[in-house]
């Protein structure tokens, strides 16, 4: 399961003015670990800063989902609360969600996120809508960082068939009548017998 990752990566950047100063600046990161994210974020990074960069931090972010508009480039933070009935004890409890959506100003970014939770089944309110200061959402491709093994590019990617053909031969291997396997003699009382 992908989970969103802050990254705060820290390098000199030019201006337009030629001007060089040091600054930090927050990416989003969807991974599988902090491990994956870091890589990622070298990767991604390391194509558009020239010179050194430092990631500084790397923090797990709660988003219930993200809304990208293409037409866009700041990213506002909206939560969204709305109250669900416990079904143990049939109370009512008030849930909270995050959700992200690019958008110009705060006026569009509420209009946003009218319209992509438009098809939700109960009735929400969104108490507070915040600009972010995260430059860029690096999403999730299957892959995409080398030698990942959960991603498909390294030991856990798709084999030859040869390879699966060998996995098979050895599972057969396995069952072999000769191990002795533990077992709830609940399931098998006559297998018990057997084992003793």
């Amino acid at each position: 399961m992908n989970n969103w990752y802050t990254v705060k990566v820290k390098f000199t950047k030019e201006f337009q003015d030629g001007t060089l100063k040091r600054v930090t600046e927050p990416y989003l990161v969807s991974s599988l670990s902090f491990t994956e994210a870091e890589a990622r974020i070298y990767q991604e990074v390391g194509e558009f800063v020239r010179g050194e960069f430092l990631v500084t931090s790397i923090s797990k972010t709660d988003f219930a989902d993200i809304f990208h508009y293409d037409d866009a480039e700041d990213w506002y933070k909206c939560k969204v609360s709305y109250v669900t009935e416990d079904a143990d004890s049939g109370k009512e409890k008030k849930v909270n969600n995050n959700f992200l959506v690019s958008a110009h100003n705060v006026k569009e970014a509420y209009e946003r996120i009218e319209e992509s939770l438009k098809g939700l089944m109960v009735t929400y309110e969104i108490p507070i809508i915040s600009l972010t200061p995260i430059v860029e959402i690096f999403p999730y491709v299957p892959g995409e960082v080398e030698g990942d093994e959960y991603n498909g590019g390294g030991a856990l990617a798709p084999q030859p068939e040869e390879a699966v053909e060998e996995v098979e031969e050895a599972e057969e291997e396995i069952n072999s009548p000769n191990i002795n396997v533990a077992f709830n003699a609940s399931d098998d009382e006559d297998g018990a017998d057997e084992s003793e």
